[in-house]
């Protein structure tokens, strides 16, 4: 499938799950903590600079962004996770969000790819693997990408991915595609995995 990824905006923001869309086209949803890099990895696939903001406050963002991509698919920006000063309300008003979107979806067979972010540096924090163990039980098709790679050095970069996948992910089969919205590492191999999802 063609896409025009110049051809994208922002189309809707979401705070409940009766403002969730009632239509077939495929979402790819972007699911990771706080200050891991969403953002900045939608502006990186999009080539745009701000169409996604960059919050200078981690953890204030709690609704869902749907990103229209050339009319073809939506990029759905999930509220971002485990950040410590959030209050307890707000935790729990993203959790019940987060769930909403995948188990009370209008249009759950449009969920074609849930692209997980976990930092590079960091490894998958307890909430990453909740997450993942949530996609895992819903049978929610998703691909691991991790962030930050310009922050590593080569030989660090190749070690944490080892690391990655021996103590995470070997011998599930799940994709981890490394990426950088600096150097933009893993855009064309994210994008193949997208449009690999939704044909």
């Amino acid at each position: 499938m063609k896409i025009n990824v110049n051809n994208a905006d922002m189309r809707m923001t979401v705070g409940n799950v009766k403002q969730l869309p009632r239509e077939t086209r495929p979402q790819i949803a972007l699911s990771g903590r706080s200050n891991v890099g969403k953002s900045s990895l939608i502006n990186t696939l999009l080539g745009r600079k701000s169409l996604a903001r960059v919050s200078s406050a981690p953890g204030k963002t709690v609704t869902i962004n749907f990103y229209d991509v050339d009319k073809k698919l939506y990029l759905v920006d999930l509220p971002g996770y485990g950040y410590a000063k959030r209050s307890k309300e707000s935790k729990k008003v993203w959790s019940s969000l987060t769930e909403d979107y995948f188990l009370k979806n209008p249009s759950p067979d449009a969920i074609k790819l849930v692209v997980q972010l976990i930092d590079i540096r960091v490894g998958p924090t307890d909430d990453d693997v909740m997450m993942i163990n949530f996609l895992i039980g819903a049978d929610v098709p998703f691909a691991v990408v991790a962030t930050k790679t310009d922050k590593l050095s080569p030989a660090q970069k190749s070690a944490a991915l080892e690391k990655l996948e021996r103590e995470y992910f070997a011998g599930t089969g799940i994709d981890i595609i490394p990426f950088s919205s600096v150097t933009r590492d893993g855009k064309e191999v994210l994008w193949n995995r997208i449009t690999d999802a939704i044909s």
